[in-house]
């Protein structure tokens, strides 16, 4: 077996990707949205299979990284859920809790700094934005569309900069 520094990264994205946020994208529709609920409600988000099998056939040949848009504050309940799914160990890279800016800027900032080091196989996200923003850059993608995501949703990552 490879040296980890030696594999290749295989990097995914949680809310609809490997988690199912549809039980709690609730929170976010109408005028004030309830980030602390919707948060909160992440410990019961069911794994999504599609991006659980991608994830771990990923894990024989790459180093699995997840990188969310999730503020640091749920660490701890994210590190438990994806225990609980028996995901590969990964490095977890969340944004910080007073970082507001789209989701496109903040992950494509750490996928650039991750790729000056390290080849990196693959992007798996659900965010379109995100990954038009991380193809262009010359990453390859891999468009987690096994999901729907609420308009709610979509506008809080790109405007309000949350997950």
């Amino acid at each position: 077996m490879k040296n980890n520094a030696d594999r290749p990264l295989a990097v995914f994205d949680l809310d609809g990707t490997l988690a199912d946020t549809a039980h709690r994208q609730h929170y976010l529709e109408g005028p004030r949205r309830n980030w602390d609920a919707f948060f909160s409600a992440a410990p019961d988000d069911p794994p999504l299979p599609e991006g659980v099998r991608l994830v771990v056939s990923s894990a024989e040949e790459c180093e699995v990284v997840y990188l969310t848009g999730r503020p640091e504050r749920c660490r701890q309940d994210t590190v438990a859920w994806l225990a609980r799914q028996g995901l590969p160990e990964g490095l977890l890279h969340m944004r910080r809790d007073d970082d507001r800016r789209p989701a496109r800027r903040t992950k494509l900032e750490i996928l650039k700094r991750m790729g000056r080091d390290r080849v990196v196989r693959m992007l798996v996200d659900d965010d379109e934005l995100v990954c038009d923003e991380a193809e262009r850059a010359g990453f390859t993608v891999v468009r987690a569309r096994w999901t729907h995501a609420s308009p709610a949703l979509k506008d809080a990552q790109e405007r309000e900069g949350r997950t």
